[in-house]
């Protein structure tokens, strides 16, 4: 899942940095990711894992980090 996630990342986040330098836990905003490309990057993780985020999931918190799309791609997927 989380090499999907960073090809997601790479594809859509408009990064000025490799993805793949990121540490799963650090922010990805402060890496350079705008709000405009985490709305991208949702699409796009919505397309790949044939899920559809809720309101309640739209907040930035969602999108901070790997770490935190992969718990949120588990919690709609009922993954533990």
């Amino acid at each position: 899942m989380d090499e999907k996630i960073r090809d997601i990342l790479a594809e859509h986040g408009r990064f000025p940095v490799d993805v793949s330098n990121i540490d799963e836990k650090d922010d990805l905003f402060r890496a350079g990711m705008t709000s405009h490309a985490s709305v991208n990057v949702m699409l796009a993780l919505e397309d790949e894992f044939d899920v559809e985020f809720p309101e309640s999931m739209l907040r930035k918190s969602t999108f901070e980090s790997v770490h935190a799309i992969r718990s949120a791609l588990c919690e709609l997927a009922g993954v533990s």
